[in-house]
């Protein structure tokens, strides 16, 4: 079983206001030997401080992996667009 934990604004917090704002985070995994992308999932963030509870941009995933391949997740901030990361998942 394969964890990854997926988060914007690790190092310096990512504001989290009605203004400013993660919407979702999305996770790819791609086979190194696969053609296509496969869609693992999507967290989505729906109260930004506007009330008695804000979520934070942050989320786990987890899955089986068959084979080595690339992990890429895409994030969505209301200001600044989509935003990507990408890194090797190792299956031995």
């Amino acid at each position: 079983m394969v964890e990854v934990e997926v988060q914007v604004g690790k190092e310096i917090p990512h504001p989290n206001t009605v203004e400013h704002h993660i919407r979702w985070i999305q996770l790819y995994f791609k086979a190194h030997k696969g053609k296509f992308a496969f869609d693992l999932g999507r967290i989505n963030f729906n109260s930004h401080d506007e009330g008695p509870v804000a979520t934070e941009s942050f989320g786990v995933f987890k899955f089986k992996a068959k084979e080595s391949g690339t992990l890429t997740a895409v994030s969505y901030c209301n200001i600044h667009g989509l935003w990507e990361s990408s890194w090797e998942l190792q299956v031995e």
